[in-house]
C-alpha cells in the first residue's frame, strides 16, 4: 500500500538491550536495514527498553532473570553510537518502547491482550515445549509478543526485520495491526548467524559472540577460531554487498578445494575492516600471524604493577578479572580448569594461587597477555 501512494516504507528494527554490547549477529538484520535505508525508506531502529524488562522468550528454555531500569539504561547507553557504525542514524528514527508503553493504562493493556489467545500462544514452539516438558512459563513471558506487536502499531510500521526465531512474533504483529484498523506489515527474517562455538546462535550469555565494538586484535582472533564450515556460512550471512571477490574462493573451499585458511583470514581482517578500519584490520592480522601462529608474545606489552599485599589478597582468579583478561571468575575458574592460563609458559592449575614478588608473564587462551609486577 505505502509503495503504491508513492511515500517511502516504515521498515522496522528492534532490538532489547538486554547486554550492553552489539555483535555480529546484530549486524545481519542491521544491514538489511541500511540497504533500505540506501534505497530511500525510512529506517526505524527501536531500542527495547521496556520489553527488555519481561525478557524476549524466544528460544528460551527457561524464564530469564528479569533486569532493573537501572541495568537497561546501562545496556542501552552505547546502543545508538554502536548502531551508527552500521547506520547513518541522523537519517533514521531511533525509538524507544518505554515511550508508549510506560503511557499505556491497565485498560489499553486488558484490550491489547484480548486480541490473542491463550492456545494460540502455545502454538508457539519454545512455549509449546516448555509447557509439554513441564518446565515453568511466567505469565508476565506471554506479555512480550503482545508489546512487541504493538510497537508496529505505535510505529505503523510497514515492515519489520528480525531474525528467523522472531516470525511469531513478526506475524502476531500483522494481526494485531489488523486489529488497530492498520495495514499488515510485511515481514522479512533472516537466518541466525551460529556463534563462534559453532552450536548455538551466537548469543552474550553463551559467551560465542565477536562484539562490534571488541578490539581489532581480539576481533580478528576470535573470527579466526571458527571452523572451515562455519566460515563459509558467516560469509554468506555477513556479506553487505561489498564482499563479492570472496564468492569464488568461497564456492572452492565449498567444493574441497582452495584455501581454507587463507579464506579465513581474508574474512577476519574484513570484519575488522568494516568496524576499524584498514590499518587497524592491518595490523590485527600481523599480531595475529606473530602471537598465535609464530607462538610469541606481543610487542609493547604493558606492565601491570600490584604491591604483595595487594597481590596477596587477590587469587588467581580475582588478579584475572582486575587484569580484565576474563569476564568473569566463574569464567577464569572454567578457563584454569581447561589448563587455558599458563604462568610464565606453564599451565596453572591452582585458582586460588598468589603471586609472590617478583615479574610474571600471564597467559589465558592463545592471544590475552599481561606482564605482572608484584613489589
Amino acid at each position: 500500500m505505502a509503495l503504491r501512494e508513492g511515500r517511502p516504507l516504515r521498515v522496522k528494527l528492534g532490538m532489547d538491550p538486554s547486554a550492553p554490547d552489539l555483535h555480529l549477529g546484530h549486524t545481519v538484520v542491521l544491514a538489511k536495514l541500511r540497504r533500505m535505508q540506501e534505497l530511500g525508506h525510512t529506517p526505524i531502529f527501536l531500542v527495547g527498553d521496556f520489553t527488555a524488562m519481561i525478557g524476549d522468550p524466544s528460544g528460551r528454555k527457561k524464564t530469564r532473570p528479569a533486569l532493573t531500569r537501572e541495568e537497561i539504561a546501562r545496556n542501552a547507553a552505547t546502543y545508538v553510537d554502536q548502531v551508527g557504525r552500521m547506520l547513518d542514524v541522523s537519517r533514521a528514527e531511533v525509538r524507544f518502547n518505554s515511550e508508549w508503553m510506560d503511557a499505556m493504562s491497565s485498560a489499553d493493556m486488558v484490550r491489547l491482550c484480548s486480541h490473542y489467545t491463550v492456545a494460540r500462544l502455545l502454538e508457539r514452539d519454545d512455549f509449546a515445549k516448555r509447557y509439554g516438558s513441564g518446565e515453568s512459563i511466567a505469565v508476565h513471558e506471554f506479555l512480550y509478543p503482545f508489546v512487541q506487536a504493538y510497537d508496529s502499531v505505535a510505529l505503523q510500521a510497514d515492515v519489520e526485520l528480525g531474525g528467523s526465531d522472531q516470525t511469531f512474533n513478526l506475524l502476531m504483529a500483522r494481526e494485531v495491526q489488523r486489529d488497530y484498523g492498520q495495514p499488515p506489515q510485511a515481514v522479512i527474517t533472516h537466518p541466525l548467524l551460529v556463534g563462534t562455538d559453532g552450536r548455538d546462535k551466537m548469543s552474550k550469555s553463551l559467551g560465542n559472540t565477536v562484539g562490534i565494538t571488541d578490539a581489532p586484535e581480539e576481533m580478528y582472533g576470535r573470527s579466526m577460531s571458527i571452523s572451515d564450515l562455519l566460515m563459509l556460512a558467516w560469509i554468506e550471512l555477513l556479506d553487505a554487498g561489498e564482499w563479492g571477490d570472496l564468492s569464488q574462493p568461497r564456492e572452492l573451499v565449498a567444493g574441497g578445494e582452495g584455501d581454507p585458511l587463507g579464506l579465513k583470514h581474508d574474512l577476519a581482517r574484513r570484519i575488522v575492516e568494516r568496524f576499524h578500519g584498514s590499518d587497524a584490520a592491518e595490523q590485527a592480522a600481523a599480531a595475529f600471524r606473530r602471537v598465535v601462529q609464530g607462538k610469541q608474545v606481543p610487542e609493547d606489552l604493558p606492565e601491570r604493577s600490584f604491591t604483595a599485599g595487594e597481590a596477596g589478597a587477590r587469587g588467581l582468579l580475582e588478579l584475572l578479572e582486575a587484569l580484565e583478561m576474563v569476564e568473569s571468575r566463574s569464567d577464569a575458574r572454567r578457563l584454569i580448569g581447561q589448563s587455558a592460563v599458563s604462568i610464565d609458559g606453564e599451565p596453572e592449575r591452582d585458582p586460588t594461587r598468589r603471586l609472590a614478588p617478583g615479574s610474571y608473564l600471564l597467559k589465558v587462551g592463545k592471544r590475552r597477555f599481561a606482564r605482572v609486577r608484584v613489589e
